[in-house]
């Protein structure tokens, strides 16, 4: 396990503190768990990203589109799982080395062949699932259901797109035979 970036509250709760019926150390709790799922969701934003520029290949059109289309979504979640850290009370890591340092993605050298590529994004987009999974437990253990909702909403969402990606695999497979 990862350890945290940062536990102190910030300084807006140090003026006023939270008062939302989750104590400190449980609000704690759930922002570190959120923290893994920022990194890990950071890091399948840049590979993604990464995959978009670079893919080439029979299938370049299809899945410059598709990764242009995951990435933009990867881009919006990152930024509602960094608020929901803010609004538990805890500072969110906003850092190449803190996302580094939390992230479970494998990271990808150079540019991958396309069907590489499909296999990777599917990798991580289960990868985010389990994490996921992980802060879904921290945060229904604390009845925290405003972080429970967007949990439910990435594993939706990340068991979705994993399952379109490996089935671009499978065409591709078929085609081989």
């Amino acid at each position: 396990m990862t350890k945290p970036m940062n536990n102190e509250v910030g300084s807006e709760v140090k003026a006023m503190p939270i008062n939302n019926g989750i104590a400190e150390n449980e609000r704690r709790e759930i922002a570190e768990s959120l923290e893994r799922m920022l990194a890990d969701t950071f890091t399948l934003y840049l590979k993604t990203l990464n995959f978009h520029w670079n893919v080439t290949g029979p299938m370049f059109q299809p899945l410059h589109a598709m990764f242009e289309h995951q990435y933009t979504e990867l881009a919006g979640a990152v930024d509602q799982i960094a608020e929901r850290i803010r609004a538990l009370g805890f500072p969110s890591p906003g850092t190449y080395q803190e996302f580094a340092q939390l992230t479970s993605i494998r990271l990808d050298d150079g540019a991958p062949t396309a069907e590489e590529m499909i296999r990777s994004i599917v990798e991580g987009h289960e990868t985010v699932t389990r994490t996921a999974r992980s802060a879904f437990k921290v945060a229904d253990k604390s009845k925290d259901e405003a972080s429970v909702d967007l949990l439910t909403e990435r594993l939706q969402i990340h068991e979705k797109t994993a399952w379109m990606m490996r089935s671009l695999l499978a065409r591709s497979a078929a085609a081989s035979a």
